[in-house]
């Protein structure tokens, strides 16, 4: 059976619960979704209140502080806001494609070229023991064990070759503190769990985000060895193909969505997972183009018009006050630009609520940035 894009758009948007928003609670979505892109700290705010009704943000900030959810370096090795039990069963699977990094001349211009894994990873584990650590106190470490390297460097080797994560308060609900690390063992109080299928991991990541193609799962993952995991799930997966005659494959009780569903605007969180974990991104950008990533980190965030990226927001907190400026990537109908604007002044309403609001709409392809 061969499955359009808008078909392969309304399931992921169902599947994301971006069609409408859902009771599950953030746990429950945490799980379902594999965690939340959380590179920086507001996107899993903004990813939850678009996809779960009255979303309370204290909910995250609580869930950190008693660590029923974590900030972990997971896919793509980046931060991802997890449940404990997926960072200490999908941290292994992560672990061994991370810990080559570091050593690679393309790493920081090849800063660490000529050192030895084994001890840099010894010296890591030393100095990250069991309590947290800021990244200034990591790098006084560094600077003493390789005097004649860059003590940044050595850090970002440390934190990409352990199994780290971030603790609160950073993460929280308005806070930007800088990032404080932590092994993950000792901060969630279990052993980490090597013996979780990546098989498993790549069926969860089809009801979220499925069907999906081998190099779709490549990409949202950056773990290889796709086609022989997806083997080992026999009959739990089903198989299409997609417009350009591609194999997708899907959970054999995924269910594929009308694609004459109607699709509300959504205003997104930057990074979010729903636009990054698929090679061909032709089911939500409608060229197929990759994301803007450089204006996603200048926090540019998308804007969902009829289920694809067809717009770019940025919120510019003031003094008293706070704009929300958009920027169409296309032309919008009248209903497209009244249906924008409600959104967004509901979304700026979530993030700055004891603000003057102000909404913006600039011409098509515009800088969202003054």
């Amino acid at each position: 059976m061969m499955l359009s894009d808008r078909i392969l758009n309304r399931t992921l948007l169902a599947r994301q619960h971006l069609l409408e928003r859902s009771q599950l609670t953030v746990h429950e979505m945490c799980d379902h979704l594999v965690g939340l892109q959380a590179q920086d700290s507001p996107p899993p705010f903004v990813a939850l209140w678009s996809r779960i009704a009255d979303f309370d943000p204290a909910t995250i900030s609580n869930a950190l502080e008693d660590r029923t959810l974590a900030r972990i370096t997971l896919m793509r090795g980046t931060i991802h806001m997890v449940t404990p039990p997926d960072a200490l069963r999908i941290a292994p699977l992560m672990q061994p494609e991370l810990e080559k990094i570091p050593f690679r001349k393309g790493f920081n211009y090849g800063a660490l070229v000529g050192l030895d894994p084994d001890e840099v990873r010894a010296h890591g584990e030393r100095v990250l023991g069991d309590e947290p650590m800021s990244a200034a106190d990591l790098r006084q470490h560094a600077a003493e064990c390789y005097p004649d390297r860059n003590p940044g460097m050595v850090v970002q080797a440390w934190l990409i070759l352990l199994p780290v994560l971030q603790t609160p308060p950073r993460g929280k609900w308005k806070d930007s503190s800088r990032p404080v690390w932590s092994r993950v063992e000792p901060w969630l109080g279990a052993p980490l769990d090597p013996s979780y299928p990546l098989a498993e991991l790549l069926l969860r990541y089809l009801r979220a985000f499925g069907p999906a193609s081998t190099m779709d799962m490549q990409t949202w993952s950056k773990l290889l060895g796709m086609k022989q995991a997806i083997g080992q799930l026999g009959d739990r997966v089903r198989t299409y193909t997609d417009e350009r005659g591609r194999t997708l494959y899907d959970a054999a009780d995924g269910e594929l969505a009308d694609p004459e569903l109607p699709a509300p605007v959504r205003l997104l969180g930057w990074y979010d997972n729903a636009l990054l974990s698929h090679q061909d991104r032709s089911r939500i950008v409608p060229d197929g183009a990759a994301p803007p990533l450089r204006a996603f980190a200048a926090a540019v965030a998308p804007v969902l018009v009829d289920g694809f990226l067809a717009g770019l927001y940025k919120i510019f907190p003031e003094s008293g006050a706070a704009r929300l400026r958009i920027s169409p990537t296309r032309k919008w109908t009248k209903a497209e630009r009244a249906a924008v604007e409600a959104e967004s002044h509901a979304l700026l309403a979530f993030h700055e609520a004891d603000k003057e609001l102000r909404v913006e709409i600039l011409e098509v392809g515009a800088d969202v940035r003054p």
